[in-house]
């Protein structure tokens, strides 16, 4: 396992990479330069030994406007495209939403027209690109597929492309009090089921409210119930290189987040 995490006010490879050593870390996001740059920024990548964990395509692959859609379908194509080229272990989307929200909750998300829908989009994306070096991935989503280990094998068979592979989010997979209560479970679950295929994870807890009806809420790892001995513990019978990646905190929290991860590691043997 390689932690990482985002880095901030850099503008130079030499400043993104002594950014990430600086906080420890091994695994990097791709920092979006233009492709001029690309080449710099790889070779100082591996100079260092940090692993390009993934590149975002953060869009609406699904919206309901047809201009939208297509603009969507293009930049993670472009995005695919970059990961290859810079040899990022993966391209991450999300698989997107008929709803306003583009990443909200919509009940259309959850039929087998949209599973359907994701399906042929994921295969007109990678099919554009035809990747040779990196992967295209779809971020698990609580309220979208993927939201499940079958539902993650399902389109895994079903987009059937080499170049398809998985994202991991436990947290975004907790979406209700029995998930939350019995997350340990789940991770273990997914991690047995799609292992081989995991390209990059994403690192952050979840807290389970008080107040009626049922109100679960990100936090910084450390400050919910996520069962971090058992999500550190499951990949690391994976790839040595896979990426752990902090995320959505400021810029501020991230040192404290990242002690602590490494300090649930050391007690469970492990070195992050």
């Amino acid at each position: 396992m390689r932690l990482g995490g985002p880095v901030f006010n850099v503008s130079s490879p030499e400043e993104w990479v002594a950014a990430h050593q600086a906080a420890g870390y091994q695994a990097a996001y791709w920092p979006g330069v233009p492709q001029a740059d690309e080449k710099a920024y790889v070779q100082a990548a591996q100079a260092a030994d940090l692993v390009i964990a993934e590149v975002g395509a953060w869009s609406n692959p699904l919206s309901p406007d047809p201009k939208k859609r297509r603009e969507a379908i293009t930049l993670c194509q472009e995005r695919l495209a970059t990961a290859d080229r810079v040899g990022a272990r993966c391209c991450v989307n999300i698989a997107g939403s008929h709803g306003e929200k583009w990443d909200g909750p919509c009940a259309e998300d959850l039929t087998e027209d949209t599973f359907a829908l994701i399906v042929d989009t994921v295969r007109e994306i990678i099919d554009a690109v035809c990747p040779t070096r990196t992967f295209y991935t779809l971020e698990t989503m609580p309220w979208m597929y993927p939201d499940s280990v079958e539902s993650y094998q399902r389109l895994v068979a079903a987009i059937d492309r080499p170049a398809f592979a998985v994202h991991f989010d436990p947290a975004n997979l907790i979406n209700c009090p029995s998930r939350f209560f019995n997350s340990g479970a789940l991770i273990t679950h997914f991690v047995e089921t799609l292992g081989p295929l995991i390209r990059s994870c994403h690192a952050k807890d979840i807290r389970l409210g008080e107040e009626f009806t049922v109100h679960l809420s990100e936090v910084a790892p450390g400050e919910g119930g996520l069962d971090y001995p058992a999500f550190l513990r499951a990949l690391a019978g994976l790839d040595s290189d896979l990426p752990v990646m902090l995320e959505h905190l400021p810029a501020e929290a991230y040192p404290a987040a990242a002690k602590h991860l490494r300090a649930v590691a050391a007690a469970q043997g492990l070195i992050l």
